[in-house]
């Protein structure tokens, strides 16, 4: 995958996580999750772990809250 497409999936991943933290938790969380594992077969692996992470962190907030 091109370099430029996995910093896209990153940065519209991380969005998505982070609107999930207050809207929607569980839904946006996973996809955020998923944008984030489908950017990892790109050069930009510590953008997309970020973008995994911030989607757990929506759905912890949703199971929890």
């Amino acid at each position: 995958m091109n370099n430029n497409v996995g910093k896209w999936l990153g940065w519209i991943g991380i969005v998505v996580g982070v609107i999930g933290f207050f809207w929607l938790r569980i839904w946006l969380g996973v996809a955020a999750v998923i944008l984030g594992v489908i950017g990892m077969f790109s050069p930009q692996k510590k953008l997309n772990v970020v973008t995994i992470v911030a989607g757990i962190i929506a759905i912890i907030l949703g199971i929890i809250l």
